[in-house]
């Protein structure tokens, strides 16, 4: 059974992108994904950004990359993403 064909079975999993802002750690990274939204009352766009921990098997990585990561089970207490793909180095 292909990457693919597992994939279509557990249906489709959240995936977002982001820019590595630490690789210190062993097979992990830390991927920082913002998001934009407006504010209910006054209108005004808020931007707001969030540290994800995710899985690097092979420290690929490196800081400043932009990365596709998507959702995981828990592989440690915060560590709940898996890298997909590097999209630019």
């Amino acid at each position: 059974m292909s990457v693919e064909e597992q994939a279509a079975q557990r249906g489709r999993r959240n995936e977002v992108i982001g820019k590595v802002v630490t690789d210190k750690m062993n097979k992990t990274i830390g991927v920082e994904v913002s998001r934009q939204f407006k504010h209910k009352r006054y209108g005004k766009y808020i931007r707001r950004s969030t540290v994800f921990k995710a899985h690097d098997e092979k420290n690929e990585a490196k800081m400043g990359d932009t990365v596709c990561i998507f959702e995981t089970r828990a592989l440690s207490k915060t560590k709940r993403w898996k890298l997909a793909k590097i999209i630019q180095a």
